[in-house]
Protein backbone atom coordinates (compact mmCIF):
# COMPACT_ATOMS: atom_id res chain seq x y z
CA UNK A 1 0.00 0.00 0.00
CA UNK A 2 1.44 3.04 -0.85
CA UNK A 3 1.73 5.84 1.46
CA UNK A 4 0.96 9.11 -0.16
CA UNK A 5 3.46 12.51 1.79
CA UNK A 6 4.20 15.34 -0.09
CA UNK A 7 6.51 17.87 2.72
CA UNK A 8 5.00 16.66 5.98
CA UNK A 9 6.71 18.21 8.63
CA UNK A 10 6.88 15.52 10.85
CA UNK A 11 6.96 17.29 14.37
CA UNK A 12 3.92 19.05 14.70
CA UNK A 13 6.17 21.01 17.24
CA UNK A 14 7.91 22.71 14.18
CA UNK A 15 5.38 23.98 12.75
CA UNK A 16 3.73 25.44 15.84
CA UNK A 17 7.00 27.34 16.46
CA UNK A 18 7.07 29.27 13.21
CA UNK A 19 3.48 29.62 13.24
CA UNK A 20 3.53 31.33 16.96
CA UNK A 21 6.54 33.61 15.53
CA UNK A 22 4.76 34.77 12.42
CA UNK A 23 1.69 35.42 14.53
CA UNK A 24 3.95 37.15 16.97
CA UNK A 25 5.21 39.63 14.66
CA UNK A 26 2.01 39.86 13.00
CA UNK A 27 0.33 40.79 16.81
CA UNK A 28 3.28 43.49 16.93
CA UNK A 29 2.35 45.30 13.31
CA UNK A 30 -1.64 45.65 14.30
CA UNK A 31 -3.01 47.50 13.36
CA UNK A 32 -2.79 46.79 9.31
CA UNK A 33 -4.38 47.62 6.58
CA UNK A 34 -3.96 44.45 4.66
CA UNK A 35 -2.24 41.16 4.46
CA UNK A 36 0.02 39.25 1.67
CA UNK A 37 0.25 35.74 2.15
CA UNK A 38 3.08 34.32 0.22
CA UNK A 39 1.90 30.21 0.52
CA UNK A 40 2.56 27.05 -1.31
CA UNK A 41 -0.54 25.22 -1.07
CA UNK A 42 1.40 21.65 -1.09
CA UNK A 43 1.82 21.15 2.66
CA UNK A 44 0.86 19.27 5.49
CA UNK A 45 1.42 18.84 8.87
CA UNK A 46 0.79 15.57 11.14
CA UNK A 47 -2.06 15.91 13.31
CA UNK A 48 -3.46 19.05 11.72
CA UNK A 49 -3.18 18.09 7.89
CA UNK A 50 -3.89 21.05 6.14
CA UNK A 51 -0.74 23.61 6.60
CA UNK A 52 -2.03 26.68 4.74
CA UNK A 53 -5.68 26.32 5.56
CA UNK A 54 -4.44 26.22 9.38
CA UNK A 55 -2.86 29.17 8.69
CA UNK A 56 -4.51 31.85 7.06
CA UNK A 57 -7.63 30.48 9.66
CA UNK A 58 -4.72 31.64 12.21
CA UNK A 59 -4.00 35.18 10.50
CA UNK A 60 -7.99 35.88 9.86
CA UNK A 61 -8.26 35.63 14.21
CA UNK A 62 -5.72 38.26 14.82
CA UNK A 63 -6.01 40.55 12.01
CA UNK A 64 -9.79 40.38 12.37
CA UNK A 65 -12.86 40.17 9.67
CA UNK A 66 -12.35 43.58 8.28
CA UNK A 67 -8.66 43.39 6.81
CA UNK A 68 -8.10 42.11 3.60
CA UNK A 69 -5.88 38.77 3.38
CA UNK A 70 -4.48 37.99 -0.27
CA UNK A 71 -2.75 34.96 -0.62
CA UNK A 72 -0.54 33.41 -3.65
CA UNK A 73 0.47 29.93 -4.70
CA UNK A 74 1.70 27.54 -6.09
CA UNK A 75 -0.03 26.21 -9.09
CA UNK A 76 -0.03 22.41 -7.48
CA UNK A 77 -1.84 23.93 -4.24
CA UNK A 78 -4.69 21.87 -2.24
CA UNK A 79 -7.27 24.75 -2.27
CA UNK A 80 -8.82 24.16 0.81
CA UNK A 81 -12.29 25.20 2.11
CA UNK A 82 -10.27 27.46 5.10
CA UNK A 83 -8.29 28.88 2.58
CA UNK A 84 -11.49 30.33 0.34
CA UNK A 85 -12.67 31.07 3.52
CA UNK A 86 -9.97 33.41 4.90
CA UNK A 87 -8.89 35.25 2.32
CA UNK A 88 -10.14 37.98 -0.44
CA UNK A 89 -8.24 36.50 -3.06
CA UNK A 90 -6.19 33.34 -4.19
CA UNK A 91 -3.63 34.05 -6.92
CA UNK A 92 -1.84 31.29 -8.45
CA UNK A 93 1.29 30.97 -10.33
CA UNK A 94 0.91 30.44 -14.29
CA UNK A 95 4.14 28.52 -15.59
CA UNK A 96 5.04 25.14 -14.93
CA UNK A 97 7.95 24.51 -15.34
CA UNK A 98 7.64 27.96 -12.50
CA UNK A 99 9.33 30.89 -13.96
CA UNK A 100 7.05 33.72 -12.51
CA UNK A 101 6.98 33.45 -8.27
CA UNK A 102 7.84 37.27 -8.55
CA UNK A 103 5.35 38.16 -10.99
CA UNK A 104 2.63 36.38 -9.37
CA UNK A 105 4.21 38.14 -5.79
CA UNK A 106 3.45 41.52 -8.02
CA UNK A 107 0.11 40.46 -9.14
CA UNK A 108 -1.21 39.86 -4.86
CA UNK A 109 0.12 42.84 -4.30
CA UNK A 110 -1.85 44.69 -7.06
CA UNK A 111 -4.79 42.90 -6.18
CA UNK A 112 -4.45 44.03 -2.69
CA UNK A 113 -3.87 47.58 -3.06
CA UNK A 114 -7.03 47.39 -5.34
CA UNK A 115 -9.41 46.36 -2.95
CA UNK A 116 -7.49 48.60 -0.11
CA UNK A 117 -8.27 51.71 -2.47
CA UNK A 118 -11.74 50.36 -3.14
CA UNK A 119 -11.06 49.73 -6.48
CA UNK A 120 -12.64 46.10 -6.73
CA UNK A 121 -14.74 43.75 -4.24
CA UNK A 122 -13.60 40.54 -4.62
CA UNK A 123 -16.08 37.20 -5.26
CA UNK A 124 -13.98 34.20 -5.54
CA UNK A 125 -15.02 30.62 -6.60
CA UNK A 126 -12.88 27.60 -6.85
CA UNK A 127 -14.38 24.74 -8.78
CA UNK A 128 -12.71 21.00 -8.55
CA UNK A 129 -12.76 17.60 -9.80
CA UNK A 130 -11.33 14.73 -8.10
CA UNK A 131 -8.47 14.43 -10.99
CA UNK A 132 -5.24 12.69 -8.86
CA UNK A 133 -2.32 12.85 -11.47
CA UNK A 134 1.16 13.37 -11.09
CA UNK A 135 2.80 16.56 -12.73
CA UNK A 136 4.32 15.11 -16.01
CA UNK A 137 2.03 16.33 -18.20
CA UNK A 138 1.44 19.47 -16.59
CA UNK A 139 3.36 21.67 -18.66
CA UNK A 140 2.45 25.12 -18.96
CA UNK A 141 3.85 25.38 -22.71
CA UNK A 142 3.06 24.23 -25.79
CA UNK A 143 0.10 21.50 -26.68
CA UNK A 144 0.51 19.54 -23.21
CA UNK A 145 -3.06 19.05 -22.02
CA UNK A 146 -2.48 21.23 -18.87
CA UNK A 147 -1.09 24.76 -20.90
CA UNK A 148 -4.69 24.09 -22.50
CA UNK A 149 -6.65 24.04 -19.61
CA UNK A 150 -4.59 27.59 -18.48
CA UNK A 151 -4.87 29.60 -21.69
CA UNK A 152 -8.60 28.48 -21.36
CA UNK A 153 -8.79 29.88 -18.12
CA UNK A 154 -6.54 32.77 -18.43
CA UNK A 155 -8.41 34.08 -21.77
CA UNK A 156 -11.39 34.83 -19.35
CA UNK A 157 -9.27 37.52 -17.57
CA UNK A 158 -10.44 39.50 -20.73
CA UNK A 159 -13.68 39.15 -19.61
CA UNK A 160 -14.92 42.69 -18.28
CA UNK A 161 -15.25 42.24 -14.27
CA UNK A 162 -13.29 39.14 -14.10
CA UNK A 163 -9.90 40.02 -11.79
CA UNK A 164 -7.86 36.96 -11.80
CA UNK A 165 -7.99 32.91 -12.95
CA UNK A 166 -5.78 30.25 -11.42
CA UNK A 167 -5.50 26.79 -12.79
CA UNK A 168 -4.55 23.94 -10.36
CA UNK A 169 -3.52 20.79 -10.67
CA UNK A 170 -3.32 19.27 -7.04
CA UNK A 171 -0.20 18.02 -5.71
CA UNK A 172 -1.14 14.62 -5.51
CA UNK A 173 1.16 13.43 -3.06
CA UNK A 174 -1.11 14.92 0.10
CA UNK A 175 -3.83 13.05 1.59
CA UNK A 176 -6.35 16.18 2.49
CA UNK A 177 -10.33 15.73 2.34
CA UNK A 178 -11.81 17.45 -0.36
CA UNK A 179 -8.87 16.98 -2.77
CA UNK A 180 -8.92 17.78 -6.51
CA UNK A 181 -7.77 20.45 -9.80
CA UNK A 182 -9.96 22.51 -11.03
CA UNK A 183 -10.03 26.90 -11.72
CA UNK A 184 -10.43 29.51 -9.53
CA UNK A 185 -12.08 32.51 -10.50
CA UNK A 186 -11.71 36.10 -9.28
CA UNK A 187 -14.88 38.49 -10.10
CA UNK A 188 -15.42 42.31 -9.22
CA UNK A 189 -18.59 41.27 -7.02
CA UNK A 190 -19.94 38.71 -9.54
CA UNK A 191 -20.31 35.64 -7.25
CA UNK A 192 -22.61 33.98 -10.07
CA UNK A 193 -20.02 34.44 -12.70
CA UNK A 194 -16.90 33.45 -10.91
CA UNK A 195 -19.16 30.12 -10.25
CA UNK A 196 -19.77 29.52 -13.69
CA UNK A 197 -16.57 30.47 -15.15
CA UNK A 198 -14.64 28.53 -12.42
CA UNK A 199 -16.95 25.18 -13.52
CA UNK A 200 -16.16 25.58 -17.10
CA UNK A 201 -12.21 25.60 -15.79
CA UNK A 202 -12.72 22.47 -13.71
CA UNK A 203 -15.32 20.58 -16.37
CA UNK A 204 -12.64 20.80 -19.00
CA UNK A 205 -9.84 19.75 -16.76
CA UNK A 206 -11.84 17.24 -16.30
CA UNK A 207 -12.23 16.27 -19.96
CA UNK A 208 -8.60 16.41 -20.36
CA UNK A 209 -7.99 13.51 -17.86
CA UNK A 210 -7.35 10.79 -19.77
CA UNK A 211 -4.19 13.34 -21.45
CA UNK A 212 -2.75 13.91 -17.96
CA UNK A 213 -1.73 10.62 -17.80
CA UNK A 214 1.90 9.81 -18.89
CA UNK A 215 3.22 6.55 -20.30
CA UNK A 216 5.17 4.53 -18.33
CA UNK A 217 8.05 2.08 -18.70
CA UNK A 218 9.82 -0.21 -16.34
CA UNK A 219 13.28 -0.13 -16.06
CA UNK A 220 14.30 -2.77 -18.07
CA UNK A 221 11.72 -1.84 -20.49
CA UNK A 222 13.02 1.57 -20.83
CA UNK A 223 16.68 0.88 -21.13
CA UNK A 224 16.39 -1.93 -24.18
CA UNK A 225 14.05 1.05 -25.70
CA UNK A 226 16.91 3.60 -25.03
CA UNK A 227 19.67 1.35 -26.78
CA UNK A 228 17.40 0.59 -29.93
CA UNK A 229 17.54 4.72 -30.58
CA UNK A 230 20.49 6.61 -32.18
CA UNK A 231 22.35 8.90 -29.94
CA UNK A 232 21.23 9.91 -26.68
CA UNK A 233 21.12 10.91 -24.01
CA UNK A 234 18.31 9.21 -22.94
CA UNK A 235 16.49 10.64 -20.22
CA UNK A 236 15.08 7.73 -17.89
CA UNK A 237 12.89 9.89 -15.12
CA UNK A 238 12.54 8.45 -11.57
CA UNK A 239 9.46 10.28 -10.61
CA UNK A 240 8.64 8.11 -7.98
CA UNK A 241 11.94 9.52 -6.26
CA UNK A 242 11.34 13.02 -6.37
CA UNK A 243 13.05 14.89 -3.76
CA UNK A 244 11.26 18.11 -5.04
CA UNK A 245 7.76 16.16 -4.20
CA UNK A 246 8.88 14.49 -1.07
CA UNK A 247 11.05 11.76 -1.57
CA UNK A 248 14.50 10.94 0.05
CA UNK A 249 16.01 10.71 -3.33
CA UNK A 250 17.49 6.95 -2.31
CA UNK A 251 15.76 4.57 -4.80
CA UNK A 252 18.47 2.51 -6.83
CA UNK A 253 15.78 0.64 -9.00
CA UNK A 254 16.84 1.90 -11.68
CA UNK A 255 20.90 1.50 -10.93
CA UNK A 256 19.50 -2.37 -10.42
CA UNK A 257 18.56 -2.35 -13.78
CA UNK A 258 21.38 -0.64 -15.57
CA UNK A 259 23.33 -2.85 -13.99
CA UNK A 260 21.63 -5.78 -14.36
CA UNK A 261 21.45 -4.94 -18.44
CA UNK A 262 25.40 -5.13 -18.44
CA UNK A 263 25.18 -2.45 -21.62
CA UNK A 264 28.38 -0.53 -22.17
CA UNK A 265 26.52 2.69 -22.92
CA UNK A 266 27.91 5.39 -20.29
CA UNK A 267 25.19 5.60 -17.92
CA UNK A 268 24.57 8.38 -14.62
CA UNK A 269 22.38 7.55 -12.00
CA UNK A 270 22.07 9.58 -8.52
CA UNK A 271 21.36 8.47 -4.92
CA UNK A 272 21.17 9.97 -1.79
CA UNK A 273 23.21 7.75 0.83
CA UNK A 274 24.89 9.18 3.68
CA UNK A 275 26.49 5.89 5.02
CA UNK A 276 28.15 5.15 1.92
CA UNK A 277 29.33 8.62 0.87
CA UNK A 278 30.91 8.66 4.38
CA UNK A 279 32.78 5.12 3.39
CA UNK A 280 33.08 6.40 0.19
CA UNK A 281 35.68 9.57 1.90
CA UNK A 282 37.06 7.05 4.85
CA UNK A 283 38.44 5.10 1.35
CA UNK A 284 39.56 7.80 -0.90
CA UNK A 285 39.64 8.74 -4.39
CA UNK A 286 40.77 6.37 -6.61
CA UNK A 287 40.13 3.54 -4.50
CA UNK A 288 38.00 0.14 -4.90
CA UNK A 289 35.35 -0.35 -2.16
CA UNK A 290 32.57 -2.88 -1.94
CA UNK A 291 29.10 -0.73 -0.70
CA UNK A 292 25.76 -1.51 0.06
CA UNK A 293 23.76 0.95 -1.67
CA UNK A 294 20.39 2.69 -1.35
CA UNK A 295 17.29 2.52 0.54
CA UNK A 296 18.48 3.29 3.58
CA UNK A 297 16.69 6.55 4.09
CA UNK A 298 13.20 5.50 3.47
CA UNK A 299 13.49 1.74 3.15
CA UNK A 300 9.92 1.19 2.39
CA UNK A 301 10.55 0.80 -1.50
CA UNK A 302 13.09 -1.23 -2.21
CA UNK A 303 16.22 -4.01 -0.79
CA UNK A 304 19.85 -1.79 -0.84
CA UNK A 305 22.32 -3.64 -3.21
CA UNK A 306 26.07 -4.60 -2.93
CA UNK A 307 28.19 -2.78 -5.47
CA UNK A 308 31.93 -2.78 -6.36
CA UNK A 309 33.24 0.37 -7.62
CA UNK A 310 36.11 2.83 -7.71
CA UNK A 311 35.73 6.03 -6.23
CA UNK A 312 37.06 8.69 -8.89
CA UNK A 313 36.20 12.20 -7.18
CA UNK A 314 35.29 13.56 -3.66
CA UNK A 315 33.86 16.50 -3.24
CA UNK A 316 32.05 18.69 -0.34
CA UNK A 317 28.99 18.73 -2.22
CA UNK A 318 28.52 22.36 -2.50
CA UNK A 319 26.98 23.18 -5.84
CA UNK A 320 25.52 26.65 -7.62
CA UNK A 321 21.80 26.33 -9.56
CA UNK A 322 22.24 27.40 -12.82
CA UNK A 323 18.64 28.69 -13.39
CA UNK A 324 15.28 28.12 -12.35
CA UNK A 325 13.55 29.93 -9.45
CA UNK A 326 16.68 29.04 -7.34
CA UNK A 327 18.74 30.21 -10.49
CA UNK A 328 22.50 31.68 -8.87
CA UNK A 329 21.70 30.01 -5.41
CA UNK A 330 24.34 27.73 -3.52
CA UNK A 331 23.21 24.59 -2.75
CA UNK A 332 24.84 21.96 -0.58
CA UNK A 333 24.31 17.80 -1.30
CA UNK A 334 26.67 17.09 1.83
CA UNK A 335 29.83 15.20 1.43
CA UNK A 336 29.29 13.48 -1.88
CA UNK A 337 31.09 10.87 -4.31
CA UNK A 338 31.41 9.78 -7.69
CA UNK A 339 31.68 6.25 -8.03
CA UNK A 340 32.09 4.38 -11.34
CA UNK A 341 30.78 1.04 -11.83
CA UNK A 342 31.84 -0.33 -14.75
CA UNK A 343 30.23 1.72 -17.63
CA UNK A 344 28.00 3.43 -14.92
CA UNK A 345 28.68 6.31 -12.81
CA UNK A 346 26.89 6.59 -9.66
CA UNK A 347 26.53 10.10 -7.69
CA UNK A 348 26.12 9.37 -4.25
CA UNK A 349 25.30 12.29 -1.82
CA UNK A 350 24.95 12.43 1.98
CA UNK A 351 21.65 15.42 1.62
CA UNK A 352 19.13 15.13 -1.12
CA UNK A 353 18.53 18.18 -3.53
CA UNK A 354 16.32 19.54 -5.40
CA UNK A 355 16.60 18.75 -9.49
CA UNK A 356 16.78 21.60 -11.75
CA UNK A 357 19.49 20.51 -14.64
CA UNK A 358 22.57 19.38 -14.04
CA UNK A 359 24.27 20.80 -11.78
CA UNK A 360 24.55 18.24 -9.08
CA UNK A 361 26.45 15.95 -11.59
CA UNK A 362 28.60 18.49 -12.83
CA UNK A 363 29.78 19.23 -9.77
CA UNK A 364 31.27 16.20 -9.52
CA UNK A 365 33.26 16.10 -13.11
CA UNK A 366 30.15 13.86 -14.36
CA UNK A 367 29.15 14.15 -18.21
CA UNK A 368 26.11 14.76 -19.26
CA UNK A 369 26.64 15.16 -23.20
CA UNK A 370 28.14 12.10 -23.66
CA UNK A 371 26.05 9.88 -21.83
CA UNK A 372 23.66 7.27 -23.16
CA UNK A 373 21.06 7.68 -20.52
CA UNK A 374 20.90 10.13 -17.57
CA UNK A 375 18.74 9.03 -14.51
CA UNK A 376 16.15 12.01 -13.06
CA UNK A 377 14.48 12.21 -10.77
CA UNK A 378 12.18 15.42 -11.41
CA UNK A 379 8.78 15.03 -13.37
CA UNK A 380 9.12 18.48 -14.84
CA UNK A 381 12.30 20.37 -15.05
CA UNK A 382 14.01 18.40 -17.37
CA UNK A 383 11.88 20.09 -20.04
CA UNK A 384 13.67 23.12 -19.57
CA UNK A 385 17.25 21.82 -17.49
CA UNK A 386 18.11 19.58 -20.72
CA UNK A 387 16.46 21.67 -23.04
CA UNK A 388 17.88 20.82 -26.71
CA UNK A 389 20.18 18.26 -25.03
CA UNK A 390 18.48 15.24 -25.09
CA UNK A 391 16.62 12.28 -27.43
CA UNK A 392 14.10 10.94 -25.65
CA UNK A 393 12.67 10.99 -21.96
CA UNK A 394 10.97 7.89 -21.04
CA UNK A 395 8.88 7.92 -17.78
CA UNK A 396 9.38 4.84 -15.43
CA UNK A 397 6.96 2.97 -13.31
CA UNK A 398 9.02 2.66 -9.78
CA UNK A 399 8.38 2.14 -6.88
CA UNK A 400 8.22 5.23 -4.32
CA UNK A 401 6.42 7.76 -2.88
CA UNK A 402 6.07 10.02 -5.78
CA UNK A 403 5.01 8.24 -8.10
CA UNK A 404 4.22 8.91 -12.55
CA UNK A 405 0.85 7.54 -12.22
CA UNK A 406 -1.58 7.11 -8.97
CA UNK A 407 -4.24 4.37 -10.38
CA UNK A 408 -3.41 2.01 -6.92
CA UNK A 409 -2.89 4.78 -4.25
CA UNK A 410 -4.98 3.84 -1.36
CA UNK A 411 -5.30 7.55 0.55
CA UNK A 412 -6.10 7.52 4.06
CA UNK A 413 -8.23 11.03 4.55
CA UNK A 414 -8.70 11.72 1.02
CA UNK A 415 -12.45 9.98 0.43
CA UNK A 416 -14.46 9.28 -2.43
CA UNK A 417 -13.67 7.90 -5.98
CA UNK A 418 -11.26 9.51 -8.12
CA UNK A 419 -9.57 9.31 -11.49
CA UNK A 420 -7.18 7.27 -12.41
CA UNK A 421 -8.90 4.94 -9.92
CA UNK A 422 -12.22 5.14 -11.64
CA UNK A 423 -11.76 6.09 -15.24
CA UNK A 424 -15.96 7.24 -15.29
CA UNK A 425 -17.71 8.97 -11.80
CA UNK A 426 -21.31 9.10 -12.53
CA UNK A 427 -23.30 11.66 -11.41
CA UNK A 428 -20.39 13.91 -11.25
CA UNK A 429 -20.22 17.78 -10.87
CA UNK A 430 -17.38 19.81 -9.71
CA UNK A 431 -17.40 20.89 -5.94
CA UNK A 432 -17.66 24.49 -5.34
CA UNK A 433 -15.93 26.72 -2.59
CA UNK A 434 -17.02 30.26 -2.61
CA UNK A 435 -16.36 33.51 -0.99
CA UNK A 436 -17.66 36.67 -1.43
CA UNK A 437 -17.11 39.58 0.99
CA UNK A 438 -20.84 40.28 1.78
CA UNK A 439 -21.65 36.72 2.46
CA UNK A 440 -19.28 36.09 5.36
CA UNK A 441 -16.55 33.67 5.46
CA UNK A 442 -18.40 30.52 4.87
CA UNK A 443 -17.94 28.46 1.92
CA UNK A 444 -21.66 27.88 -0.10
CA UNK A 445 -22.05 24.68 -2.16
CA UNK A 446 -19.56 22.26 -1.31
CA UNK A 447 -20.03 18.77 -2.08
CA UNK A 448 -17.93 16.72 -0.59
CA UNK A 449 -18.40 13.43 -2.56
CA UNK A 450 -18.35 15.45 -5.93
CA UNK A 451 -21.64 14.48 -6.61
CA UNK A 452 -24.86 15.90 -7.06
Amino acid sequence: MLDPIHNIIRSTTYYLSLKTDLLRRLRESLPVDGVLLPLHGGAAVEEIGDLEGDLVEAVRHVVGPEVPIVGTLDLHAHVSEKMVAGTEALLAWETYPHRDTYSTGVRGVRMLLDILDGKVWPAMAMAKVPVIVGGIMGSTEGSAPFADVMRFAKAMEQRPGVLSTSTFLVQPYLDHPGMGGGGLVITDGDITTAVELSMQIAEMYWERRFDLEPRVWSPREAIIRGLEMEGGPILLLETADSVGGGAAGDSVATLRALLESDAPSPALVPVVDPEAAARCHQAGAGSEIDLTLGHKVDPRWGRPMTVTGRVERLTDGKFVYSGGIWGGQVADMGPSARLRIGSVEVLICTYPTYDWADEQYRSVGMDTRNAKFIVVKNPMNYRVGYEGKFTEALVLDTPGPTPAVLRHVRFREFKGPYFPAQEEIPGLRPVVLRRERSGGFLTADFRQDYRE
